[in-house]
This record gives C-alpha cells, structure tokens and sequence, in this order.
C-alpha cells in the first residue's frame, strides 16, 4: 500500500487516534464516593472560593484546546471542520507523545471572527492552554489577537509561531556552518500569509539584517494597492530599499530564502543569482518551491524543506509540544516573543559545533533532548519575563 492508503486503513481501524482514559479507579462504593459525589463536591467548593485552584485539583493544568474552524487545513484549504478533525486528532497525538500534554480537538461550525472568539474564550476555563490550527489568513490574525486580550491563558497560532520558531533555529545554525551573521544578511520569504508574516516578524526579532518579503502579486512594498492589512504593516519594517518587482528580483544577492508558498515557484536560475554559500528553506508541502537536487546543484550551500524524506526537515514538532509544556509548567498566561526566542535559541544549541553540518542543523523529530530542553528554556524565559503565575 502507499502511504496514503495505508494511513486511510489506520484511521477506519482505529476509528479515532484519541481517547479519553480515568486517572481513578472506580471499584467499590468508596471509590465512587471519592471520585464522585458526595467527595467530590469539596473540590468544587474549594474551586468557587480560588479559581486558580482549578489547575491543582482538575487536570486543567496539563490540557490544551487545538481549535480550528477547518478553513486552512495542511495543504488542502477550506475542507470544513468535520475534515479538519483527522488533522486535529493528530496534533493531540503530537502533543502526548512529545511534550505529554492532553490536548483535545475542537473544531468549530463557523468562519465569523466574533464567533469564534467567543467560543473558545467561554471554553478557556477548561484548558490551560489554546493552540490555533489551520485557520486561514488573515483572519488567524484577528482571532488570536482578540483572544489573547480577552483570555487569561496562553493562546498560540502554531502555523503562526511554531512555524517561525523551527525556522529561526533552523536559520541561526544554517548561519553557523557557513559562518554569517545574521546582523549582515539579507533573506527573502515568499508568502506573505500568517506563517510568512510571523518567521519575518521573528527573524527580524533576532537582528536579521534585511528582509524582502513576497506573495503572490510580488514584492511586499509600502503604497502597494494590493497589500491587506498584515502585509501593509511589514511593509513599514521590510523592504527598506522599497525595491518592487517579482521573486525572481528580490532573490538576487539574497543569502538566505524561505518558502511559505507553493510548489515550484523557484527556478535553478534563481538560487543561482543568490550569495555565495547561500541558504533554501522551500517548505511548501508537499512539493517544495524547489526540489532539494536543483537548489543544490544550482549553488543552494544549504538546503531544508518540510518533509521527512529529505534532509534537514523544518517540522513543527520540534517546537510546540515543548513549548506549551513550559508554558503550562509555569502557568503562564501567554506565549510572549521572549519565550518563542528562548525555544529557537534552545532548539538550534542542541546542535553542537562538532555535529552541525550542510545536512544536519536541526534536532531529528524523535530527538529524546528536544521537548525537555524547549520546555526548560521557555518556562525560565516566562519567568525571566513576567508572565509566569507559579
């Protein structure tokens, strides 16, 4: 079978990849008694009192909403929330395995901003963390920043930030082999979408020196008609030399490209109009802007995409699980810039300078170090940023 078919077989086997599992034996009377009423009404009753008692006698503190209205989903678009579920599912799986965090699917009959702010902002007492998933842009935008003001947990857009994460890390030790500093590059990121926008706002975060950053209609440049409000204000923070144009003109000289778009975008003669030693990270999936052979044999030093099958993946799950297990670790009550920057920095060091090479800057998925690690950095980041409650 191929993949596809035999992933379609796991799932009508399975008939879910979750479930819900006691933390309680229910045996005797006794137990019921504790686990159930008339016990558990002390609980309750102590909770009234002190809210955040919540996160010591419920499991609260260990649970995460992955919501998604199913407009954005992977690579196949707006397929609906039912559709979206699998996908859902599968992002659960990812948290318990690598950052053993329960996670719960909720996926919401409604594309409205409004009502899905206050869907999952009536639901936040349940959890102790939100991670948005595949809502599309820029409506991902709004929903997570209506959110973050009104809920009092951290809430995270991890095609946002997660993805921006495992590519700043990915950037930092790229720049590390082929010994630049990122004060003195220039890159160039084509799609200008929530994930495109977030790795910029990131990169720029950790003193990249020039950024250009593309979509569709070319080069994002102030005054452009076309720009919607998000792209508008990285125009205001990019393309200081207000160059207009296509990919292929924002490339030339680039050090280091990042694709966030669609497959086959990228020409051999495009890479080879970049800096020497020059850096690809064509991430569409799941065919790449470019195919990892040509990037390189067109003079790509260094090359990354998102998929398993090739070298140096740029893959999500290197970030999130770890991430929210230090934020709920120290209750934060939000994922701020300093503890994404801690997670990059954390992330990229795992690799030491005996280790890192061409086809190897990035911890593997199943790296035992990479959850702990993450986890460690971005709850003393919290901390050191004032976020943390515990």
């Amino acid at each position: 079978m191929t993949i596809k078919e035999e992933s379609l077989k796991l799932h009508h086997d399975l008939k879910g990849k979750i479930e819900m599992k006691s933390r309680v034996a229910v045996k005797t009377s006794h137990d019921l008694s504790l686990a159930y009423t008339p016990g558990v009404a002390e609980a309750c009753l102590e909770i009234e009192k002190n809210n955040d008692l919540s996160y010591e006698l419920t499991r609260r503190w260990n649970t995460v909403a992955v919501v998604t209205d199913g407009t954005a989903v992977l690579g196949l678009g707006d397929i609906g929330p039912e559709a979206g579920m699998p996908v859902m599912e599968g992002k659960c799986v990812l948290f318990k395995e690598f950052g053993d965090v329960d996670a719960i699917p909720l996926c919401i009959r409604s594309k409205d901003t409004d009502e899905i702010v206050k869907t999952v902002s009536l639901l936040a007492g349940s959890f102790g963390g939100i991670n948005l998933e595949d809502i599309s842009a820029p409506r991902c935008f709004e929903i997570e920043e209506k959110l973050k003001k009104c809920c009092d947990i951290p809430v995270f857009h991890d095609d946002q930030h997660g993805t921006a994460v495992v590519v700043l890390a990915a950037v930092l030790n790229a720049l590390r082999c082929v010994k630049k500093d990122i004060k003195r590059i220039r890159a160039v990121i084509n799609g200008a979408g929530s994930a495109g926008i977030a790795i910029g706002k990131l990169m720029l975060g950790a003193g990249l020196g020039e950024l250009i950053m593309c979509d569709k209609q070319g080069i994002i440049c102030e005054g452009e008609p076309w720009l919607n409000s998000a792209q508008a204000a990285m125009a205001k923070i990019t393309n200081r030399d207000k160059i207009r144009g296509t990919l292929k003109d924002a490339m030339k000289g680039a050090d280091v490209f990042v694709g966030v778009s669609g497959p086959g975008c990228v020409s051999g003669e495009m890479v080879s109009s970049m800096a020497e030693d020059c850096i690809m990270f064509p991430m569409a999936n799941p065919v790449p802007e470019i195919m990892p052979e040509e990037a390189l044999k067109a003079g790509a030093k260094i090359v990354g995409t998102g998929r398993s099958d090739f070298a140096n993946q740029i893959n999500n799950v290197l970030v999130f699980p770890g991430l929210f297990r230090g934020a709920l670790d120290v209750r934060a009550k939000e994922i701020n810039t300093e503890m994404k920057m801690a997670a990059a920095y954390a992330l990229a060091e795992l690799i030491s300078d005996s280790e890192l090479r061409p086809d190897y800057i990035l911890p593997k998925a199943f790296d035992e170090r990479v959850g702990k690690t993450v986890a460690a950095s971005v709850a003393k980041a919290a901390r050191d940023s004032g976020v943390a409650r515990i």
